[in-house]
């Protein structure tokens, strides 16, 4: 079974019981790991699968749930279905979309970590937390009144048309 099959085992047969410890063991993983990677913006993140698995003290099938997450976050992503323990890996994270995704994915214990200060501006902080809530903003479109014209397009009247 591959790493990224385990991890999705291992999610998906999470139960009430065995959900609060998996949460604490993954969550205190993923902040270990964003911290570490936070607190040198610059560099890249490379190395195998082991090798990351080691430097981050991390469980390997946690790990691949951590890189399952940083995917989207990636200026080039990874097919991490296919990764085995001597993959080679290069993170190339775009931080403004790291930080977006966290805010969407509502993991303040991520997005809160005190090394965004000195990544990314308060301003642009703001612009990015005004941008995730602009994109949950549902926009109701106008009705049309009964003596609209016909969205259709048929030319009559809505009251005469669509809206009988």
């Amino acid at each position: 079974m591959s790493l990224f099959e385990q991890w999705q085992d291992l999610i998906g047969n999470q139960t009430d019981e065995t959900f609060p410890t998996f949460w604490e063991n993954y969550s205190s993983t993923e902040k270990k790991i964003y911290s570490s990677i936070l607190d040198h913006p610059t560099e890249k993140v490379t190395g195998t699968f082991d090798e990351l698995v080691a430097k981050y003290s991390a469980d390997p099938i946690i790990f691949m749930g951590f890189l399952d997450g940083i995917q989207s976050s990636l200026k080039k992503g990874h097919d991490i279905e296919k990764f085995d323990e001597t993959s080679q890996i290069e993170l190339d994270i775009d931080l403004e979309k790291l930080y977006y995704n966290m805010l969407a994915a509502e993991a303040d214990y991520l997005y809160g970590l005190p090394q965004w200060e000195t990544i990314l501006s308060a301003e642009k902080r703001e612009e990015i937390v005004k941008n995730y809530k602009r994109s949950k903003t549902v926009v109701k479109e106008k009705t049309p009144g009964r003596n609209d014209l016909c969205p259709c397009g048929s030319g009559k009247k809505y009251k005469k048309c669509c809206g009988k």
